[in-house]
C-alpha cells in the first residue's frame, strides 16, 4: 500500500472518528473535567489525553496539504484509541458526566453526541 493510499484512510478515518470541532474540543479542554480525566505520568503532569486534545486542535486546523508524517502518526493513534475506548460502550447510568465520555473527549470523539 503507497503512503498516499494509508494517508488518505487514516485522513477519512481521523475525520470520521473525531466528532468535535475544534473550538467545542478548546473549550471542553479548558474544563476542570478534562484536564482531570485521564492518566499523568506524574503528579500535576497534564494527562496523555489532554495532552492529545491539543495536538488534535491543532491538527483540525492545519490544511491537509500540510500535514506532517508526525500528523498522521498521531491521527492514526487518536483512531485506535477512540475506537478502542468506544467499544467499551462505557457505563449503563449517567454516561453523561462519565470518566469514560470525558477520557472520550479528550480525545476529540463526544460518543452522546448525535451524528
Amino acid at each position: 500500500m503507497s503512503d498516499e493510499l494509508d494517508r488518505g484512510q487514516i485522513w477519512k478515518d481521523f475525520n470520521e472518528a473525531v466528532n468535535m470541532t475544534p473550538t467545542a474540543l478548546e473549550k471542553w479542554l479548558k474544563t476542570t473535567e478534562s484536564r482531570e480525566s485521564g492518566w499523568a505520568e506524574h503528579d500535576g503532569d497534564e494527562t496523555t489525553g489532554h495532552q492529545s486534545g491539543s495536538r488534535i486542535v491543532e491538527i483540525k486546523r492545519k490544511r491537509k496539504a500540510d500535514l506532517t508524517h508526525e500528523d498522521y502518526e498521531h491521527m492514526r493513534k487518536v483512531v485506535g484509541y477512540i475506537h478502542r475506548h468506544s467499544k467499551q460502550g462505557g457505563p449503563k447510568d449517567d454516561k453523561e458526566h462519565s470518566p469514560w465520555r470525558y477520557s472520550l473527549m479528550n480525545w476529540g470523539h463526544d460518543p452522546i453526541q448525535k451524528s
